[in-house]
């Protein structure tokens, strides 16, 4: 296959020689386009026709003669439009230099608008310019582009051949806008904090490191955007979101990349409870905003987001699913627990990192239909305030669909000796081997010690876009991360 890709190619380039010799530029500077093919098949609903001239752009989809006649399929971002070519209207030259364009070439073409025999819309067409010439076929033109690893690593091809994924990312941008609008209506101010941090926070996910050459040190590339966002509210802000790019050295796989985008907001003077209300009117806005329903399907699964969403109590469902009591197995038992289950590295593992384990292999795939787990394990949130009524527990809420999480929040810790301590602890985890374990963050506790008001903090990420569109994160990034081929 790659010998006649090759050949053709061959003859793509004999014929760019050709135009050269001929004196055409195969690669002008500009172009004198007035209108986008869209705007022109509107002309049409106007009565417009076969009398003001207007110049089209865009790639050639289809080409095909029939003596002295030709039609071109031209399109461009907004549509695409048919082009009737004549030898007696465009003189001879250029009608036989029609035979060295090729599927694929950018065309300028300037004509009028009017009908074909068969009653297409179409422009007649008087003069065209070469814009680009296309030295490569088009693979859906020879062989398809239906490999997924081929698809994503020329992800340009893929947006070129298959109109879905253009519309995927057309879904994507109203996605982050959505998201985006509806913040600011709600009073939170978008703020942007650095990508290099001195010490990774706010998350327990592995970091890529970095060198700063002209400051001689190492930087980390930010796992959350927590930490930073959290001391604007000790400086006195309110409520502010950021959207953001994270970095986490972890695997990949259908609900992990190690780069993606993400929203987090902080609001002082609420807590968890508040941040449930937002979070759900946000979800419900975003879906019908992508969506254009409150229904939509994941691996075989209805999902309903329209409904209120009950609340879910994480030692409740853990019970239930598993058969240990939090409030009584100690960590033998979830070790025990999590030999049984076949989950593999659990030696060097605290408590917390058990629970979890033990939780996202038989408790949440059971969660399918939206909605909150609340009351998480204090072991497993080092960030979040605990729950005055059980000491155990943390003030803490996660959205969840289709088996997944999506979504983490809370009502912040702000006692800045309980989340020294909570660090310590954390560090311990890191001496025994834990890499996803928090460091300590000297700076952040010091800025607790000035005061930070009771605030709820929440994080959403691209992976909400990938359940609603049924797909694995990666399909949905432009050009995600992949291996060598």
């Amino acid at each position: 296959m790659s010998e006649k890709i090759e050949e053709l190619r061959k003859v793509r380039i004999q014929k760019l020689g050709q135009l050269k010799k001929q004196g055409v530029d195969p690669y002008p500077v500009k172009t004198e386009r007035t209108h986008a093919i869209a705007q022109a098949l509107e002309l049409f609903d106007h009565g417009s026709r076969n009398t003001d001239h207007v110049t089209l752009v865009g790639r050639i989809r289809a080409l095909r003669e029939h003596g002295k006649l030709a039609f071109i399929n031209l399109e461009d971002e907004s549509g695409a439009i048919q082009l009737i070519l004549k030898e007696d209207g465009l003189g001879a030259d250029q009608y036989k230099n029609l035979s060295l364009l090729d599927i694929g070439d950018f065309l300028e073409a300037t004509g009028t608008l009017g009908l074909s025999n068969s009653g297409e819309k179409s422009l007649l067409t008087t003069n065209y310019k070469l814009l680009t010439k296309s030295i490569r076929p088009i693979p859906s033109d020879f062989f398809g582009l239906k490999d997924v690893e081929t698809r994503l690593r020329k992800r340009y091809l893929d947006l070129l051949v298959n109109p879905e994924t253009k519309e995927l990312f057309r879904k994507k941008a109203v996605f982050w806008q959505t998201i985006r609008n509806f913040m600011i209506k709600q009073g939170f101010l978008e703020v942007w904090t650095p990508v290099l941090e001195n010490i990774p926070g706010g998350a327990d996910a592995e970091p890529f490191v970095t060198h700063h050459n002209k400051l001689d040190r190492d930087f980390y590339l930010r796992i959350s955007l927590e930490l930073p966002l959290k001391r604007l509210l000790v400086g006195g802000f309110e409520k502010v979101f950021e959207v953001g790019r994270l970095f986490r050295n972890e695997g990949i796989d259908r609900e992990h990349l190690q780069e993606y985008d993400d929203m987090e907001f902080y609001w002082a003077y609420a807590d968890y409870q508040d941040g449930m209300k937002l979070v759900e009117k946000l979800f419900k806005k975003v879906v019908m905003a992508v969506i254009g329903s409150m229904e939509t399907e994941y691996e075989g699964q209805k999902i309903n987001w329209g409904g209120k969403w009950q609340k879910l109590q994480y030692f409740t469902v853990f019970k239930k699913y598993t058969g240990l009591d939090l409030d009584k197995n100690d960590e033998g038992d979830l070790r025990k627990k999590a030999r049984e289950l076949g989950i593999g590295g659990i030696d060097k593992l605290g408590k917390g990192k058990l629970i979890d384990a033990i939780y996202k292999k038989v408790v949440r795939p059971k969660l399918i239909q939206p909605c909150f787990l609340v009351g998480h394990p204090i072991e497993t949130t080092p960030l979040a305030k605990r729950d005055p009524k059980s000491s155990n527990k943390v003030l803490r809420f996660q959205p969840l669909a289709a088996g997944t999480e999506l979504g983490n929040g809370f009502s912040e810790l702000n006692d800045p000796l309980d989340q020294k301590a909570r660090f310590e602890q954390q560090m311990k985890l890191r001496e025994a081997g834990d890499k996803e374990a928090q460091m300590m963050d000297e700076d952040y506790v010091e800025a607790l010690e000035y005061g930070m008001p009771p605030a709820v903090g929440f994080g959403v990420s691209e992976r909400l876009f990938a359940v609603l569109m049924n797909k694995a994160m990666r399909e949905t990034v432009i050009f995600p991360p992949m291996k060598e081929g």
